[in-house]
């Protein structure tokens, strides 16, 4: 599995998970950049994502909606904020309300910076998120983003593999 590390550290807000790919980073890169591949592996495999915007330029935003098993769309959004193809890129993460994409204000906001380095003939991956305060990072990790997390993030060498 490539997910090789998952820590969090309330104190500072954050939480981190390594993977390592098979793929080069310019590869990795293109899962992001690309909304027909990132769809693929942005939910866990029981909930598939639909991006209905795709914007991943300083300034841009991306609206999406995972589907559960049940057929319930769980809306969310990003908001991004820098862009350096294809080392990292950051940008904020949030819950919505609706398929307009309103942004739920009793969710938390992670900060995201996802970075991408050459490492072992592959590439390491690093995310971060981070939170605004401890008990909004226990809240997303209450809710299980550790897990659904690294159930999507292990599709990407499948999807790089093809």
């Amino acid at each position: 599995m490539p997910v090789t590390d998952v820590s969090h550290d309330l104190d500072a807000r954050t939480l981190t998970i390594v993977a390592d790919f098979a793929g080069l980073p310019k590869r990795i890169w293109e899962v992001y950049a690309d909304p027909r591949q990132l769809e693929r592996i942005w939910g866990p495999p029981t909930y598939p994502a639909t991006f209905v915007d795709h914007d991943l330029v300083p300034g841009g935003r991306m609206n999406y909606y995972m589907t559960s098993p049940e057929g319930e769309k769980l809306y969310g959004w990003w908001e991004v904020n820098t862009v350096n193809e294809p080392h990292d890129f950051t940008f904020d993460d949030g819950f919505a309300l609706d398929e307009k994409f309103t942004k739920n204000p009793d969710l938390p906001v992670g900060r995201n910076v996802f970075s991408f380095a050459e490492h072992d003939g592959g590439t390491r991956a690093t995310f971060v998120s981070t939170y605004a305060t401890a008990e909004a990072l226990q809240k997303v990790l209450d809710m299980g983003v550790v897990e659904g997390a690294s159930s999507a993030i292990n599709q990407i060498d499948d999807l790089v593999a093809a």
